[in-house]
């Protein structure tokens, strides 16, 4: 008679597996819970956003260097709370809407404006200026308040160039505030050198910017 074999025994559960599958999911849904995106967008009535130029010629011996102000722009940004290295920014400016705010005649503004718009920026062909930056350099400087290098490529005049933007940013739930200042040369745009004024103001090559950006959260 043959003799029967003995059933195998149902396999146990193995619990330690188990216990470190249920810790993994559980980090996972901590992370997803604790990793929170903001979108912002920036309130250009209540920020300040400036271009200046440098002059020759006859006016600059009076000191006169025009500063641009920038009143039609578009700032968005994807902040990731935890990570703020991993944000991005975007900025659209529309070149037609820059005006000249120093004290002038109307006269020289508008031969100023128009220069800028027509003869520089050449608005009709080129009406956007843009911006995009997913590579910040985060320093944390305190709670919600962090210095950032933006780098990123600016795009103005059909050129496009990689530029970095510092800046002070500040975080406090449904705002943000980013202020700084830059500089580029127009010649690396293929911007021209202009004169206004019946050649009695020479724009010089470099620009400075400055930006003081008041963003609110998106819902």
């Amino acid at each position: 008679m043959k003799r029967r074999g003995k059933k195998p025994r149902p396999s146990q559960p193995n619990w330690f597996a188990i216990e470190i599958a249920n810790y993994v999911n559980f980090v996972r849904c901590r992370m997803q819970v604790t990793t929170e995106t903001m979108y912002y967008i920036a309130d250009s009535r209540a920020s300040r956003f400036t271009a200046q130029v440098f002059s020759g010629g006859l006016l600059s011996a009076f000191g006169h260097s025009p500063t641009i102000r920038i009143r039609d722009f578009l700032c968005e940004a994807e902040v990731d709370l935890d990570h703020i290295e991993r944000s991005a920014l975007k900025v659209t400016v529309r070149t037609a809407a820059l005006s000249v705010q120093d004290e002038l005649s109307d006269k020289d503004r508008k031969e100023m404006e128009r220069t800028m718009r027509e003869e520089i920026l050449e608005s009709s062909s080129y009406p956007e200026i843009v911006y995009e930056c997913s590579g910040l350099a985060v320093t944390k400087a305190g709670e919600g308040q962090y210095s950032v290098d933006f780098t990123g490529d600016l795009t103005m005049h059909g050129v496009t160039r990689r530029h970095t933007v510092p800046a002070r940013v500040m975080v406090n739930g449904d705002a943000m505030r980013a202020f700084g200042e830059f500089a580029l040369l127009q010649s690396h745009y293929k911007l021209k050198l202009a004169s206004v004024a019946g050649g009695a103001l020479k724009i010089k090559d470099e620009m400075k910017f400055s930006f003081n950006v008041l963003a609110r959260r998106k819902e």
